[in-house]
This record gives structure tokens, C-alpha cells and sequence, in this order.
């Protein structure tokens, strides 16, 4: 089998029930960068136990399942409704812009980034570049892609596997919020009242 013939395949779940393959590579791309670079944190101090953690990665797997495009093949469903390609370039490009934030944080938040709820050793608050935007800039990021890539596929199963998906990270962040307040202490407390949790522009809360 020649290497085109293999992406052809490795793609074909893809194309049947999104526009094009073309939203699979970038998630594709995002998640293999995001998980080779795991390696760049630093050392944890204390975080948070499995078993309350699992409450919102539920709802994370479930909506993963329900968003990669197997499930909508599965289901043998159609897209509810259609852009065209203008709308559907509007929002790759959404979609790239979410992305794009997603590392802008976590390169600006360096050592200090974890994938699970923990105090890393020197923590401390964050309050510039993205972290002057959202508290939450990786979850805003994620959130705005998966709605954008959901809402262009068009499918129930993705649109629903988006909105759970952002639910569980909405979850994750009010967990994180509530260890972080308990590690930092009032410094965090006061970066609370002064920047927006996950929307840009609302009024901190």
C-alpha cells in the first residue's frame, strides 16, 4: 500500500461526514503536537484526586466520542445544514484561530501548564498575555474550535459532542478555580475579580 493510499484510508472516516478532511488534520495535527509536548512541565507539588477529577472527564470522553466523525458514520448521519464554502472557510478559519490560542497560552504559561488540576513547584499567578484576557485561555481556545468544527460539520452528534465537551472543560475550570484559590491564596483570589473566566470582554465572575 503506497503512503497515499494509507492517508486515503486513515482519512476516509473523516470525508464521509465532514466537508472535507481537512478539519481532521488539524485536530489531528493540534493533538499530536499538544501530547509530544507534554514533556514540558514542571514538577508537580499537589493536585487533585482521580475521583474528583472524573466528574467532568466524563463528560469530556463522551463528548469526544460523540465529536470524531466515526460516530456520526456509525449513526449513518447526514449534516443537518450546510454553509457552503465560504461559511465553511469562516470557520476553519475560527476553528485555527481557537487553536492558535491554545498554544499561545501554553507557551506563555511554560512550566506552570498541566494537563490534570495540580500546583506546580514555584507556581505562581499569570496575569499577562492570554491570562490578561481569560483565566482560562486553553479552555477558551478549545471551546471556540470544537463549537466551530461542530457547527461546520454539521452533524447532531458532533454539535452535541462539542457543547459536552465544553461543558466538561467549563467544569474543569471551576475545579481548577477553587484548588488554584486554596494554593495561591488571595493573589489568585484578586486575579479572579479582575479577569474574565473563559469569555473575553464579561464582567470577572
Amino acid at each position: 500500500m503506497s503512503g497515499s493510499e494509507i492517508l486515503r484510508f486513515a482519512f476516509s472516516g473523516w470525508t464521509t461526514t465532514w466537508p472535507t478532511s481537512l478539519l481532521a488534520i488539524i485536530w489531528l495535527v493540534w493533538l499530536a503536537s499538544w501530547v509530544g509536548a507534554s514533556f514540558w512541565s514542571g514538577q508537580t507539588r499537589k493536585h487533585v484526586t482521580v475521583v474528583k477529577t472524573s466528574r467532568y472527564h466524563l463528560l469530556i470522553v463522551l463528548g469526544g466520542i460523540l465529536f470524531t466523525p466515526w460516530t456520526a458514520r456509525v449513526l449513518g448521519e447526514t449534516p443537518i445544514f450546510s454553509f457552503g464554502e465560504f461559511g465553511f472557510a469562516v470557520l476553519t478559519i475560527i476553528t485555527l484561530a481557537g487553536i492558535s490560542f491554545t498554544w499561545w497560552a501554553r507557551i506563555h504559561l511554560g512550566r506552570f501548564w498541566s494537563n490534570a488540576i495540580t500546583h506546580k513547584e514555584g507556581h505562581k499567578v499569570i496575569d499577562t498575555g492570554p491570562y490578561g484576557m481569560v483565566r482560562h485561555p486553553i479552555y477558551t481556545g478549545l471551546i471556540i474550535g470544537m463549537i466551530a468544527t461542530g457547527v461546520a460539520v454539521g452533524t447532531i452528534s458532533a454539535i452535541v459532542g462539542a457543547i459536552l465537551i465544553s461543558l466538561g472543560m467549563s467544569w474543569k475550570a471551576k475545579m481548577e478555580e477553587t484548588f488554584l484559590s486554596q494554593e495561591l491564596g488571595p493573589d489568585y483570589g484578586a486575579y479572579c475579580r479582575r479577569v474574565p473566566m473563559i469569555i473575553p470582554f464579561l464582567p470577572p465572575g
